[in-house]
């Protein structure tokens, strides 16, 4: 006789072990083309490779067990939004030690930099040009998926779609206009503690933009494609929930 459970018990996956021999390779990889080894950048994109289609095919289940099994019960959810609200922490905190260093070099600049922020010689850019613009897509975004978070409530799925699309097109306009200001950019992040600072701190905040664009894009999927429901959208929730975390380091 079959027994319910309110917890999904998951089945056996490969997907663990194969990330984890991936993210392995990756690392190893990594190092041994720094170091110059022959083959090392070839192993690095295979490690790439192997990883990008574990993701793939490990949500792809996941997807299938919330959506068409319907394993993904109330106290799953909240299991799923516990562990999501732990990760944003995770990386307020990874944020916080660039700001720490920022503040820690700026507002006590050692005698090594004249004792002045920022040191002489950087050509600091304009923060009026392009960083506000991208400031303002951002905070600009964040307006538009918490849009579409009330559109899919409200079961309007034209208005949902349409406002996630325009939330993604302004990631990927923030993401170009980042990558022309790196490009105009009068200093390297060789260029010290200034340099070090803000190519790290932007660098990571780029990047996070990068995968949330990319887990918005595969909302916006299976919004289409009519996965997400007024009283199931957790997939959706968790996108909207990291990119308004980003949203918050929109000055970066």
């Amino acid at each position: 006789m079959s027994k319910f459970y309110a917890f999904h018990l998951v089945e056996n996956s490969p997907w663990p072990i194969f990330g984890s021999f991936s993210c392995f390779v990756l690392t190893i990889s990594g190092v041994l083309y720094m170091k110059g080894y022959k083959y090392g950048l070839i192993l690095l994109y295979i490690a790439l490779v192997l990883l990008i289609l574990t993701f793939g095919f490990w949500f792809r289940d996941i997807i299938r067990e919330a959506t068409y099994q319907g394993h993904h019960t109330k106290k799953v959810r909240k299991g799923l939004q516990l562990g999501m609200i732990l990760f944003i922490i995770s990386e307020i905190c990874f944020f916080a030690a660039f700001f720490w260093a920022y503040f820690h070099s700026s507002l006590t600049p050692a005698v090594e930099l004249g004792s002045i922020w920022p040191p002489k010689g950087i050509a600091i850019l304009n923060p009026w040009n392009v960083p506000l613009l991208n400031t303002v897509l951002l905070l600009s975004s964040g307006a538009t998926v918490t849009w579409a978070h009330f559109s899919i409530i409200a079961n309007n799925r034209r208005e949902a779609i349409l406002a996630l699309f325009l939330t993604i097109f302004f990631a990927i306009l923030f993401t170009a206009l980042q990558g022309y200001e790196y490009y105009e950019a009068g200093f390297t992040i060789a260029d010290g503690v200034y340099g070090s600072t803000f190519f790290m701190a932007t660098g990571f905040h780029g990047f996070h933009v990068i995968i949330g664009t990319i887990f918005l894009s595969v909302s916006l999927i299976r919004l289409i494609q009519y996965h997400l429901t007024n009283l199931h959208h957790f997939g959706f929730e968790a996108a909207a929930w990291y990119w308004h975390k980003l949203k918050g380091w929109a000055p970066l």
